[in-house]
Order: C-alpha cells, then sequence, then structure tokens
C-alpha cells in the first residue's frame, strides 16, 4: 500500500486529503517540488529543497520543517513505497506546500495551520521511451517573463492550468505524444515535464535566469556541460526558438523525472516543424556524465 505523508503524519495514500476550504485547493496557492531517485537514492536532493524553501518564502507560504525533518520525510517515503515497485522502478517525490485552511470559508476568524505534504509516484514509463525516441515539442502559444512579474515563471508552484491549456492546444494538431512548450517574448522556451537547451555556433545556449522555471536539471545540465569543457551560454539575445529555426545542431529536453533527452522534432504549428538527432555529440556526452553523477551518489 502506497503511503502518503501529510501533516506530520504517514497515512494511506487513498486516505490524505485537504479540507475543501484549503487555500492550495481555493486558490491554488501551493508551492511545489518535484524530485526523483536513481538506484532509490534522492537525486540532488539538497538543490531541490533549496529551491522549495526560497519559493515558499517569496510566495509567502510558512515552512516550519527542517531540511533534516524534510529530508527524514523524503527518505521514510522512498523506503517504504520503493519496496512496491518493481527492482528496476524509480520514484519521484513531490513535496508541497499551502498557506492552508482559510478560515472565512467556515466562519473562522483566522486561518491555517499551514499544510505540508509530500507523496511519491513512479517514474512515469514514457520517459524511458524519450530517452530511446527522443521527444517532440509543440509550441503551444507564449508567456511573459517581464522583471515585474508579481509571479514570475522561476517559481514552481502547483497550478498547472498553464500546461492543461498548453496541452489541449496542441492537441488537434502535434504528434499524439508530442510535449506542449510555451515561448517567451524572447523566444524561451518551456516545458511542463523540464527546461529546453540548445546546442549552435559551439556552444550550448541554456536560458537566462529567470526566463524560465528555475530547473534543479538544467543546473545538473549545465554543471556538467561545464565540467567537459562545453562552453555555456545563458544569453538573452540568443534565443533557442531562433537557434531552433537554422543554428541550432541539437535541443535537449532535461527534466527531473526524465532526465536529459533529445528533442526529435520542434512544431511551432501545423506543418511548421524541424527534425533534430535523437542523440546528438553533446547529449551524449552529456549522459555519460550524468550516469556518472548518478553513481557518484549524485550530491
Amino acid at each position: 500500500m502506497t503511503v502518503a505523508y501529510l501533516n506530520g503524519r504517514f497515512i494511506p495514500f487513498a486516505e490524505a486529503s485537504l479540507p475543501l476550504h484549503d487555500a492550495g485547493f481555493v486558490s491554488g496557492a501551493t508551492v511545489v517540488d518535484n524530485a526523483r531517485t536513481y538506484g532509490r537514492r534522492l537525486f540532488r536532493w539538497a538543490d531541490h529543497l533549496a529551491r522549495f524553501r526560497r519559493d515558499c518564502a517569496a510566495c509567502y507560504v510558512p515552512l516550519a520543517a527542517t531540511d533534516d525533518e524534510l529530508t527524514a520525510i523524503a527518505t521514510e517515503l522512498v523506503a517504504r513505497n520503493g519496496v512496491l515497485l518493481p527492482a528496476d522502478g524509480e520514484l519521484q517525490v513531490v513535496t508541497f506546500a499551502t498557506p492552508g485552511p482559510l478560515g472565512f470559508y467556515v466562519g473562522e476568524p483566522t486561518n491555517g495551520p499551514p499544510t505540508l505534504g509530500m507523496v511519491t509516484y513512479p517514474v512515469p514509463a514514457r520517459y524511458a521511451r524519450f530517452a530511446e525516441e527522443g521527444v517532440v515539442l509543440a509550441v503551444a502559444g507564449t508567456q511573459t517573463t517581464q522583471a515585474e512579474d508579481l509571479l514570475p515563471p522561476r517559481v514552481k508552484h502547483r497550478s498547472r492550468m498553464l500546461w492543461h491549456v498548453a496541452e489541449r492546444t496542441v492537441r488537434g494538431w502535434a504528434d499524439a505524444d508530442a510535449v506542449p512548450a510555451v515561448e517567451t517574448q524572447d523566444g524561451v522556451l518551456d516545458t511542463p515535464i523540464g527546461g529546453v537547451f540548445s546546442v549552435a555556433l559551439g556552444a550550448v545556449y541554456f536560458p537566462p535566469d529567470g526566463a524560465a522555471l528555475d530547473s534543479i536539471s538544467l543546473r545538473v545540465a549545465a554543471e556538467l556541460l561545464g565540467r567537459l569543457g562545453v562552453p555555456v551560454r545563458k544569453e538573452p539575445g540568443v534565443s533557442i526558438a531562433r537557434l531552433a529555426g537554422g543554428a541550432a545542431t541539437e535541443l535537449i529536453l532535461c527534466g527531473s523525472g526524465c532526465g536529459p533527452v533529445g528533442v526529435r522534432g520542434f512544431a511551432r504549428g501545423p506543418g511548421q516543424s524541424r527534425a533534430f538527432p535523437v542523440a546528438g555529440p553533446v547529449l551524449t556526452r552529456l549522459r555519460a556524465a550524468w550516469a556518472e553523477e548518478v553513481a557518484a551518489g549524485g550530491g
């Protein structure tokens, strides 16, 4: 039986629930993190914790639990739920926090206490297929990333309305298994399962800070490529979308669940697509370095 953690207790997943007046349900006011295991060990967990704590503070969501407490919860969940998987199965670990119940919904003068939860789910099987066959990105529309935005795209929160709309927007014309993407005014791409970067002009181009979700996986990829001596750039003037139109030789998607995978097709509308290699030379080197990082424990 799968176990979840909610507000201080480990309980059966099927019994975990939020009251209908919790701010996470009423307002979508939920900060979230999505990590994963390799070999049933949490990968880059310290980085995920730091981002989660930062985003809770930025979104005024109280987080009283210490990093040690959050680590102990995650470790317990992985141990309990990991034994239910096949021998080669891995878990994704979702941590979430909300401001808690809203008192005025039930006639109470105060809100709270804050909600803290953690759940796991098996790494989706389609990620293995993406690693072998590559992935197709279909651009559904645009997203703003102005410096004055009240909720910048770098914050990881629970609302998936953007991706719900994006997925259905491309459903009529894109491949059935295409991953929807949104494009910023600078031409930077983001997706619901990972960030995107390109290889062009002898360097690798990552989204500038603040232009897309602050992806732990993109951080790891940039770090590993730097160790390999590959020039890494974060340049607003060199957009991924423009590079995809001609100069780029590889597009790579990288997320916590799937790791680094090749983008084999990039479509900006019906009949507007470009093919890329499933596993170009930079991705091949990155995958080898990623595997070594995993084998070493991954921090």
